[in-house]
């Protein structure tokens, strides 16, 4: 599966779009994570440990976002973004979108 952020793609035609591909996840901080980012936080710098949650996050929505892909029978997802937005104190969703097309 070709997956990427431009509308489209070098060198293969777009025969049909079959509409948008998604997927997501919500993930919530867990205590052991906030208490080294506690202590991050007083030191400054990175803070690997959401960091880490980060990365895991959009890998799963984007994987999530191919498998709906195949379900619709495409080929390619074309125009890929993700968004995020919080869902509650401490959990926040990652959202991967694009729409699925079908090549020549």
């Amino acid at each position: 599966m070709i997956i990427t952020t431009t509308e489209t793609i070098p060198n293969k035609e777009i025969a049909e779009v079959l509409g948008v591909a998604r997927g997501s996840t919500v993930r919530a901080r867990n205590v052991g994570r906030d208490i080294f980012a506690g202590l991050k936080n007083i030191v400054g710098g990175e803070i690997s440990e959401y960091t880490k949650l980060q990365a895991e996050s959009r890998e799963q929505a984007l994987q999530r976002m191919e498998h709906d892909a195949h379900k619709l029978g495409a080929d390619a997802i074309v125009n890929v973004r993700l968004a995020t937005s919080m869902v509650m104190q401490g959990a926040s969703e990652i959202l991967a979108y694009g729409t699925a097309v079908k090549l020549k």
